[in-house]
């Protein structure tokens, strides 16, 4: 019979949450473990936040250097992709070596590397990398097993080995002609990127409006046009034929006409699936919803009891800076203290360049909810740092309540945006009317500092 080893705190899955859990239990004296199945430290430092922004940065440079005539210095430098790579996995090395280092120091964590899935309550069969099998229980258990991209069931397409976020950067190379599957936070950021590298790109949004939950998608639009990515909107596809990396064609279904579009590579970005199927969640007694998303209430304890869930497969916001909070959720829960995911102010920010970031309502999301508002807005044109850096797309607003002066959000589509919503956010936690950044002394010349042009008139 198997031996089963027993701890205080099990934890399957090693992203934000889930680390951090484990390491704070651990300082507190508690014998822990992790299972992992691959990425130590989760998606983010991996596959996802981290290495995207870090290959995002050298498109931003390749984009400079083209703009060099502009800035007084000569142009031409060539992509080099293989070096792009080269930088990023550096990157990703050195973080996983941190995280290891983390591990190594927390004397009661025992990471251990392998497939894990529920056999019975709280308990864990552990399929390891090195091939052995491995029984362990805890006594409180907790969930951290994220999402996967999802592939949409359209004939032909997994036959055609589509990239998704992962594949795309591990790219050594540029694609000839990209097309992109998606118009939302991966799609656009990928997209700017590949055609800053010098890759034709395509994307195929099936709605009206990439970006679709925001009201700036028209700037984003047209931002697209003028770097030379074409964007179809209202599309449908119909099919896949070829094979992504060498030949590859779409048939899609606009609300013109149907035609094949012929490309090199095909990038799939629609969205996410949580990592909840396949792992036995039944036997714990951890029920989930129709779109297998685990269901937690405002603690995040699951149906079982003794076990939470954490991040993504919990249906919490898809960003990392969440998921450290879940992880503060229950680390408070634990200990007596009164914390719960209720009525959170979640920041964003897609990092296209400019970016967009957004706290709180946007005007389409003020008016659906029949709230009476003012609004400020500024154009980044009237911001003097934009006006040093030649950067002057895009612009500032908030909505502003009617009857009082709260501010019910903040929108910025600008240089620095995922910056400068800090600073509306941290006025908007604190109840602070937005007269306050009106008449704050802000540091010239900042970006920053266009908070007070923005609050200055009376908003109408």
């Amino acid at each position: 019979m198997t031996e089963i080893d027993r701890f205080e705190f099990l934890v399957l899955g090693s992203g934000e949450a889930g680390k951090y859990l484990a390491w704070t239990m651990a300082n507190a004296g508690h014998r822990t473990a992790v299972v992992e199945r691959r990425w130590i430290g989760g998606s983010c430092p991996n596959i996802a936040c981290m290495p995207s922004k870090n290959v995002i940065w050298s498109a931003k440079v390749a984009s400079l250097s083209g703009r060099g005539p502009q800035l007084g210095l000569p142009s031409g430098s060539r992509v080099d992709m293989a070096a792009v790579r080269w930088r990023k996995r550096k990157m990703v090395e050195d973080m996983v070596n941190v995280h290891l280092d983390r591990y190594k120091l927390e004397s009661n964590v025992e990471l251990i590397m392998g497939e894990g899935r529920f056999v019975g309550p709280k308990r864990l069969e552990v399929k390891r990398n090195d091939g052995t099998v491995r029984l362990v229980e805890g006594d409180r258990v907790f969930l951290n097993v994220g999402t996967h991209a999802a592939i949409p069931d359209i004939p032909g397409l997994r036959d055609a080995n589509p990239m998704t976020h992962i594949e795309a950067l591990g790219l050594d190379r540029i694609p000839d002609h990209l097309i992109v599957l998606g118009g939302g936070y991966i799609g656009l950021e990928l997209s700017q990127a590949m055609r800053r590298f010098g890759s034709r790109v395509t994307v195929i949004q099936r709605g009206g409006q990439i970006a679709s939950r925001e009201d700036v998608g028209q700037a984003l639009l047209q931002l697209f046009q003028e770097e030379g990515i074409e964007v179809l909107l209202n599309t449908h596809v119909l099919d896949v034929a070829g094979t992504s990396g060498t030949e590859i064609n779409v048939t899609v279904q606009t609300s013109e006409k149907k035609m094949t579009l012929h490309a090199s590579d095909l990038l799939v970005a629609i969205g996410r699936i949580p990592n909840t199927d396949g792992i036995g969640l039944e036997l714990a007694g951890v029920e989930i919803d129709a779109r297998g998303y685990i269901k937690v209430n405002e603690e995040l304890q699951t149906t079982a009891s003794g076990v939470w869930a954490l991040g993504e497969c919990a249906g919490s916001p898809q960003f990392t800076h969440v998921s450290f909070d879940d992880f503060r959720v229950v680390r408070d829960t634990l200990a007596g203290k009164k914390r719960t995911t209720k009525n959170r102010l979640v920041p964003f920010c897609m990092f296209t360049d400019p970016e967009l970031a957004r706290v709180g309502l946007n005007e389409k999301e003020a008016r659906s909810r029949g709230l009476a508002y003012r609004l400020c807005k500024l154009p980044m044109t009237a911001n003097l740092r934009e006006q040093t850096l030649s950067e002057t797309r895009g612009f500032m607003k908030a909505p502003i309540a009617k009857e009082s002066d709260q501010i019910l959000g903040f929108t910025m589509f600008g240089v620095e945006a995922g910056e400068v919503i800090s600073v509306a956010q941290t006025a908007m936690l604190g109840e602070m009317p937005y007269t306050v950044m009106r008449d704050a002394i802000y540091t010239h010349p900042t970006i920053a500092e266009g908070l007070n042009v923005l609050f200055r008139a009376p908003p109408v």
